[in-house]
């Protein structure tokens, strides 16, 4: 299958979905209060398929690679940030763990993907 579009992109797909989930947990109960931690996930979670979409865009390996290694300096943000919010109580054990293995997956295809871009 040839990617024609950034949305078309497994790893973006993927980023969307992560995206979502970090908009859900930080909707309610003291996370939705604590401003500061809930709006700055949120801006790493959105970094993430920002990152991938305009890496895309920019029609070259070598931009989309640096895209690609801010994309996962942000989801390795977005798991530092779940830490906290579990130690605030903020967060339950189980969306901890979902959010958590969502990184990962999303961290390893940005890291893969990454690497296939590799100059030869």
């Amino acid at each position: 299958m040839t990617v024609t579009k950034f949305e078309d992109l497994r790893v973006w797909q993927k980023s969307r979905m992560l995206a979502f989930a970090v908009y859900r947990v930080t909707s309610r109960g003291p996370f939705a209060r604590d401003f500061s931690l809930r709006d700055q996930i949120r801006r790493a979670a959105v970094s993430i398929m920002s990152n991938i979409a305009e890496g895309f865009g920019r029609h070259s390996r070598a931009d989309m690679r640096h895209f690609l290694a801010i994309a996962r300096g942000s989801a390795m943000e977005i798991r530092s940030q779940l830490y906290l919010a579990h130690d605030l109580a903020y967060i339950s054990d189980a969306d901890h763990l979902e959010l958590h293995d969502l990184c990962i997956e999303v961290s390893r295809m940005l890291a893969a993907m990454r690497t296939s871009l590799a100059p030869a």
